[in-house]
């Protein structure tokens, strides 16, 4: 998908910083353990559907045994000053750190995103995460939760496949740091990362029993979020998993969070500088291929710029490189799974049937694994299939609107409130359209800008509760 006046030569991350074993087992209570009926599940590259390696699918007694052993850890890390818990915070971050090329190469095997994106945002964020929180974990009596806030005893937290380590980070940091300890079950689709950060918690010395990781399908998620002794529960997924974990919850004395979906507004005003906002509604919608829940999947673009902007928007796509993951000159890798890739195929079918144009730059797809080309929708109405439902990949719905109220009243017309962003000159404009605006997080001027010192969180059928900064320690707390 290129038309510039030169090739790319490939230049490809060696794979042989990392090194994967053939199988693995359950993480508990400090050591990797077969799964109770011996069940076994593969997790594949999207790039190229080869096999990297068996996993352990854990049952309901693997979830309990799991939950006994953080339980039994409790005690004693909930004992410790906040000091002591920092410095295996602080020991786990620089660890990432050390280790941050062989986890990045890691997840883009494992999730198919591409290694610039990897190794340049999520492993320098998953580290931050863990700096951040460790510094929280002796100064709880000040963050405004009371004179002596109390850890609530074990977190069962379930975390999806698109971010697997940022993820891991933004549910076990501050768990950690509060006094907690997890049960934490990653993706099935993507469950290395995890199991490599068990080393990394064996590497820092960490407690036996402090952090256990089981993996598994939506059953073994199900049984960890049901047990009777897990007393916080966090989750970062779909909506319709969200809800059937909150009626799960419903009636017990469990503490629940949920990050769901979304189908974030980028707003973009008649005096936006064009050039920086191409490059953030790209970010927006393109970074991950479009599998971020805070995506800015709905472009809204002031009727008189209209043109202009799509124009130079369609340009920007003609550059991008989409192929091996690996390579550190690909900007679009492979979409997480078939499953996945059969989903936003079947929804980019049904918004070209309901009579929205559909519009890609010529693009060559590799032969095996699971692509999808950057599109965009142009003559898309509030009524589209494509403008209400969260598609989780690389597709665009373009809308028009001719006032800032117009605009507001779009941006909100959704079940959704996780994200925005605005794109203007004026200060006034952005803080004036921002105040109306319904979403967790509204960026100006840019996109998908993260910071472990600043909250992160939905409304309506995007969730509740606020995971990074102050916010985050909440949830984590007897408050």
């Amino acid at each position: 998908m290129l038309s510039s006046a030169f090739e790319y030569a490939p230049a490809p991350e060696s794979r042989s910083v990392v090194d994967i074993a053939p199988s693995y087992g359950l993480f508990i209570d400090g050591e990797f353990v077969e799964a109770t009926g011996g069940k076994v599940f593969k997790t594949v590259s999207p790039s190229t559907e080869e096999v990297l390696s068996e996993v352990a699918e854990a049952a309901e007694e693997d979830v309990d045994r799991a939950v006994r052993a953080a339980r039994k850890a409790f005690e004693k890390w909930s004992a410790l000053p906040g000091a002591e818990r920092a410095k295996y915070l602080f020991r786990i971050a620089r660890i990432i750190q050390e280790r941050s090329r062989e986890l990045a190469v890691l997840e883009t095997l494992d999730n198919g995103k591409p290694i610039k994106e990897t190794r340049d945002a999520d492993l320098p964020l998953v580290a931050a995460h863990f700096f951040y929180y460790a510094g929280w974990a002796d100064k709880l009596d000040h963050a405004g939760f009371g004179a002596d806030p109390r850890p609530l005893g074990v977190a069962g937290q379930v975390i999806p496949w698109n971010f697997p380590l940022l993820m891991l980070a933004w549910k076990i940091a501050p768990a950690l740091a509060t006094g907690n300890t997890v049960v934490l079950k990653p993706a099935e689709t993507t469950p290395l990362s995890a199991l490599f950060f068990a080393d990394v918690c064996r590497q820092a010395g960490l407690p036996k029993g402090v952090v256990n990781i089981v993996t598994g399908d939506g059953r073994t998620g199900a049984a960890l979020v049901a047990h009777p002794d897990v007393n916080k529960v966090a989750f970062t997924g779909s909506t319709a998993v969200g809800k059937q974990i909150a009626r799960t919850v419903a009636g017990t004395r469990k503490k629940l969070t949920l990050e769901l979906g979304g189908k974030g507004a980028n707003i973009v005003f008649d005096d936006a500088p064009i050039d920086q906002a191409v490059e953030g509604i790209v970010s927006g919608i393109f970074f991950n291929q479009g599998q971020v829940c805070c995506a800015g999947s709905r472009l809204l673009v002031q009727e008189s710029i209209q043109d202009e902007l799509l124009d130079a928007l369609k340009r920007r796509l003609s550059t991008l490189r989409l192929g091996d993951p690996l390579d550190k000159n690909t900007d679009i890798g492979a979409i997480n799974s078939a499953e996945q890739l059969a989903r936003i195929t079947a929804l980019a079918e049904k918004g070209e049937a309901e009579g929205a144009e559909r519009w890609s730059p010529a693009c060559e797809l590799p032969s095996s694994g699971y692509w999808f080309a950057p599109t965009l929708f142009t003559n898309v109405t509030q009524a589209h299939t494509i403008a209400r439902e969260e598609i989780f990949g690389p597709v665009l719905s373009v809308l028009t609107f001719r006032t800032p109220d117009e605009a507001v009243a779009k941006a909100n017309n959704t079940q959704y409130g996780l994200s925005a962003g605005i794109w203007s000159e004026k200060g006034s404009r952005i803080l004036a359209v921002a105040s109306k605006l319904r979403a967790g997080v509204i960026w100006s001027n840019t996109f998908n800008k993260f910071d472990p010192t600043s909250p992160f969180g939905g409304y309506k059928e995007s969730g509740f509760g606020r995971e990074g900064g102050r916010h985050g320690l909440e949830a984590y707390l007897d408050v």
